[in-house]
């Protein structure tokens, strides 16, 4: 007896699975056998999935809304659409793909045919990422110039850091003497040295 299953993931715990469950739920797929992740794409670390994964055997059906819910790039779409229909043995649909429904084209020509349109379109899905991630470089890039900055913003100097500075520049103090003095650790102290220098005021 063959079994249909459904998975979901969204890419961060701040979106929602609502849309791809209603989806899912449409297909008559038996709530236990839906499977959602909810994590990033940066690793392949997805629990909901890999229990999926072990629970499907030959000739199962599983639902997808589009073929990046398999992988984060185009070597791991890949990777895993071949685990699951040549090592499981497995029926694929991709809903927003119909083309990419192993179920249909049994043949050689079928089968050729899926394997080129899920190339192609893990090629794209990369590609996609990959300008958005060059956009979002450009983006940040450009608010630096105009000034915008980014991270925790940095303490201000402590009122006597010139007068220290120069007694350790002039080897009167040691680093760790001048650390103490001004409150701060060794190592920020000789990182605020190398980025905030002063020069002895002109007599």
């Amino acid at each position: 007896m063959t079994d249909t299953y459904g998975y979901i993931r969204v890419s961060s715990r701040d979106q929602h699975e609502d849309r791809q469950l209603i989806i899912m739920q449409q297909k008559e797929i038996p709530e236990k056998n839906i499977y959602i992740d909810k994590a990033s794409g940066k690793d392949f670390n997805r629990p909901a999935y890999k229990r999926l994964v072990r629970r499907m055997k030959q000739d199962d059906l599983l639902y997808i809304k589009s073929i990046d819910r398999l992988g984060r790039n185009y070597e791991e779409i890949i990777d895993q659409w071949r685990m699951l229909t040549k090592d499981k043995r497995v029926d694929i649909c991709v809903l927003d793909m119909p083309l990419l429904d192993t179920r249909m084209g049994k043949d050689l020509m079928g089968t050729f045919l899926a394997d080129l349109v899920l190339q192609i379109l893990s090629f794209v899905a990369e590609n996609e990422r990959r300008v958005i991630k060059e956009r979002q470089a450009e983006g940040i890039a450009a608010a630096k110039k105009r000034g915008v900055k980014f991270g925790r913003p940095r303490k201000p100097l402590p009122e006597n850091y010139s007068d220290v500075y120069q007694r350790w520049k002039s080897g009167q103090i040691t680093a760790v003497a001048a650390a103490k003095e001004l409150g701060m650790p060794r190592s920020t102290f000789r990182y605020r040295a190398k980025v905030c220098t002063f020069s002895p005021p002109e007599k």
